[in-house]
């Protein structure tokens, strides 16, 4: 990915919307379905996720970001789809899922997260594409730079967006700096 590609795009439904993030990972299915399920991979890319990946069960998760709450896990379908909700103590309940598909060798990852406040929804997309660049890297077998500096560079790329979209809110960052 060069600097002017972007991988997520913002959609806006009322008070709320969705961030979604499409890449073609360098992987086959079962390794970016390890890399999105093990905690030990988890670990690298996005934070800390503790708990068992069972359809019902919770899941506690710190993120790189220092977005941090539980997670539920809501469908576990491997190696093709997951999906878990969040409930954090101050935010609206949200919705994330990603979905694999096979392409020759490599993956199409979809990840989308639903039920952000839309005036903080380009925070979100700022925060979903620094995630999914650090998992990109990781799959390659390279470690991460930091992940704040990057967020802060994307965000004036998403307000644009934003602003494209018409929505016309400027909100302070969310708690935890980002997804």
């Amino acid at each position: 990915m060069n600097d002017t590609e972007r991988i997520g795009t913002l959609h806006y439904e009322g008070d709320h919307g969705t961030v979604r993030m499409v890449e073609l990972v360098d992987t086959d299915p079962d390794d970016l379905w390890a890399a999105l399920t093990r905690p030990e991979r988890l670990s690298r890319w996005i934070g800390d996720v503790e708990g068992d990946l069972r359809v019902g069960s919770e899941l506690r998760a710190k993120f790189r970001s220092g977005w941090e709450g539980t997670l539920r896990v809501e469908l576990c379908d491997a190696p093709r789809r997951l999906r878990v909700s969040s409930t954090p103590d101050d935010d609206d309940p949200t919705e994330m899922e990603a979905w694999l598909e096979p392409e020759g060798d490599r993956t199409r990852l979809t990840i989308e997260e639903r039920g952000l406040a839309a005036a903080a929804l380009h925070f979100h997309g700022a925060g979903w594409e620094v995630h999914v660049q650090d998992l990109v890297q990781v799959i390659a077998g390279r470690t991460p730079p930091e992940w704040e500096p990057r967020w802060r560079e994307l965000i004036p790329v998403y307000e644009v967006m934003r602003d494209e979209s018409g929505a016309d809110e400027n909100p302070q960052p969310p708690t935890g700096s980002g997804t």
